[in-house]
């Protein structure tokens, strides 16, 4: 019979998806994929939503399932949907990708802003270039930390701001800026 008879077969879809989250919570790469054929279509519709552009939406639905792999065990049947459970985590990851795109357009307009304000032509270039190696790098580094360094130091943004608009502790918000900073340099350094 195969590996079918050794997995209990749910009828309705709820419990289906929750023994998946379950089985992705234990590591099962086999239970990703079963839930990525169930609920891509979906999950991709939110994120397009959001976001307004395929590919966009196409590069945040992978990370939208790489939180699902790293984050299911922290899913608890509690009586919610367990699709409201991975339609937050699709639209979240989506808002931060559209979050981090803004702050990328902030970047270029605040280095076209210093380029301008440069005394010679000379200075201009030199700030432009400076901006673009900057914005190069920003891009380097993950999500979370991008947009926490764009948040400080481009909108002036404090520690809890930034926690709280990204939903996590004030020390793991200290920690993305100043490992966020530490690559930066490190990049820029190159």
């Amino acid at each position: 019979m195969g590996d079918d008879a050794t997995q209990p077969q749910t009828s309705q879809p709820r419990e289906r998806v929750e023994a998946l989250i379950a089985r992705v919570s234990l590591g099962e790469r086999a239970a990703l994929s079963d839930l990525y054929d169930l609920t891509q279509a979906k999950l991709f519709a939110v994120s397009l939503r959001v976001l307004g552009d395929r590919h966009a939406a196409e590069d945040a639905m992978h990370d939208t399932y790489v939180k699902i792999w790293k984050n299911a065990d922290r899913y608890k049947v509690t009586g919610h949907s367990p699709m409201t459970w991975l339609i937050t985590i699709a639209r979240n990851t989506a808002i931060d990708r559209l979050r981090a795109r803004r702050s990328h357009a902030d970047v270029g307009a605040y280095s076209e802003t210093l380029a301008s304000s440069a005394h010679t032509p000379e200075q201009g270039a030199m700030v432009a270039s400076e901006a673009k190696r900057i914005v190069e790098c920003l891009d380097t580094l993950p999500t979370e930390r991008r947009s926490a360094i764009t948040g400080a130091y481009l909108d002036g943004r404090n520690y809890a701001e930034l926690a709280e608009a990204a939903k996590v502790p004030l020390n793991t918000m200290r920690t993305w800026l100043r490992r966020g900073l530490i690559a930066l340099r490190k990049c820029m350094e190159q």
